[in-house]
Parts: C-alpha cells; structure tokens; sequence
C-alpha cells in the first residue's frame, strides 16, 4: 500500500517538473523572438537621437596634412569642408613635377555619422570625423594602426574671429603711414575662415592665397597670385606684397592688426574697414 501511494507522488512530481520545464521552454522561447525586435527598436532609436559626429562636431574647415605614399615623399593634402556637405580636396605628390591633383563635389555620411566619403570616379575615400581631425582609412574602412598611424591624420586649421572674415585697411608699411591712392582704393586684406584664402588689393592689383593660423598667433603664408596693371606709384604695391610673404605672426589689439616677421618691430598696421 505504502508502495502505490510512493508511485502516486512520484506520478505527480514528474507531471508537475514536465509542465514546468514546458513553461520555462515557452518563456524562453519568447524572450529569444521578442528580443532581436526589442534590440532593432533601441539601435533605430539611438539613430534618431544619439549624438554623431555629424550632428555634435563643428566639422566644417579646412584639414591639411601629408599622407604616406609608396613611390614619393608624400601626398600633401588640404580638404575643404563646406556647408551642404560640399568639399574642397588638393593633392599633391611631392617631389614629382605637375602631380598636383583637385577635385569638389559633395561628399556623403556613413549611417553612423561618423566617416564621410567622397567617391569622385575611381578615387573613392573615407575618412573619419574627429574632432579637428580627419582620419584616412584604408581601402576596407578602418583606422591605420602602429608606428604611422598619425600620419594619416588631417589637422584642422586653427581659427580666430578677431582676424579672420574681416575686412583689414592697410594705414602703416614698414614704419611709414600709407595714405589712400588718388583713384579712391585702398589697399586691404581679408583673412576667409572657411576656405583659409586671404585675398585684397595691394593698392593697384587684386591678389589671392592661402594661409594658415597656427598656436601662438603664428600664420603661414602661401605662394600669392595676383594681377598684372601697370599703376603710376607701384611702390606701396610693390612692398605690401614682399610684406604679406615675410609675415610668420600676427596680433590684434584694439581693433588693429599688427603682421610681423619674428620679433622684429611691424611690417605693416591695418585698421577695420567698410
């Protein structure tokens, strides 16, 4: 009798264990097909509202560097990032005659918001958006790593808003007062933050270049382009242009723009103009 009643319970027990396992299998089983819906939901929302160097980094600006290259000395590289998702990109091979390289259109984002592309015919290019840094990629989308890595970096130039996207008036060149030319035009530069152009009239011809701002109040001046005319006084023309080219620093106290070579006294003094 006692044997039957022992058989009974162990019936009940096992009925009971089986009914439980199914139902930890069920719940399992669910949690495993709600799950990857669950996690799709959360990494569209952190799409939608998650911070991106797109949407956080002030990414617009000019990036120079040089890049390695396997048969010269290196690939000097400035890119222009434009509003609109515009871009400026200039290569250039060093030490190899005319194998200068440019090219502009827009570039697009990856879906993370954190690598553009540019993909002009066959030169099709990531670069990683850091910040006040781009970052090459190799072929496969992915960081260069040991002993080179920084040398796939882009700095992002410096900016000032006390010297840059104004309009500076020439009034003193190497110690003497510069007066206005007869014909009404002043000479004038003007420092243009986002492509890094300067560009003015040196008081008889238009002239243009690049530049760049470094720590310290430092500036680097680029090769100047500028027109032909002949004028009757060319002498302040002349001077201003040998100026701008010495120039490696700069300061702006009280509205006035002093360009200077080293510590010697300034070149030349320009005041805000119209």
């Amino acid at each position: 009798m006692k044997k039957v009643k022992f058989l009974e319970y162990c019936s009940i027990v096992f009925v009971f264990a089986l009914f439980s396992c199914d139902d930890t299998t069920k719940k399992t089983n669910d949690t495993i097909n709600i799950s990857p819906e669950a996690n799709e939901s959360v990494a569209v929302s952190q799409k939608i509202d998650g911070h991106s160097s797109q949407n956080t980094l002030d990414w617009e600006g000019v990036y120079k560097g040089t890049i390695p290259c396997a048969d010269c000395e290196g690939i000097k590289t400035s890119i222009t990032l434009l509003e609109g998702n515009k871009y400026v990109r200039i290569m250039e091979y060093l030490e190899k005659p005319d194998s200068s390289f440019k090219d502009n259109g827009a570039f697009v984002w990856d879906e993370g918001g954190a690598v553009i592309i540019i993909d002009e015919g066959n030169a099709k290019q990531s670069y990683k958006v850091g910040e006040n840094v781009l970052i090459y990629l190799d072929k496969a989308g992915n960081q260069i790593e040991g002993d080179l890595a920084v040398k796939y970096r882009l700095m992002k130039n410096l900016s000032d808003s006390n010297l840059e996207n104004k309009k500076w008036v020439l009034t003193e060149l190497m110690g003497k007062e510069v007066k206005s030319s007869k014909d009404g035009k002043p000479a004038f530069v003007m420092f243009e933050s986002k492509e890094t152009r300067m560009s003015g009239n040196n008081s008889c011809n238009l002239f243009s270049g690049g530049y760049s701002l470094k720590s310290g109040g430092r500036i680097e001046v680029g090769q100047m382009m500028n027109t032909l005319m002949a004028c009757d006084n060319m002498d302040v023309a002349t001077q201003f242009m040998e100026v701008i080219q010495k120039a490696d620093n700069y300061t702006v106290v009280n509205g006035v723009l002093h360009l200077n070579k080293a510590r010697m006294a300034p070149l030349a003094k320009f005041t805000i103009g119209k």
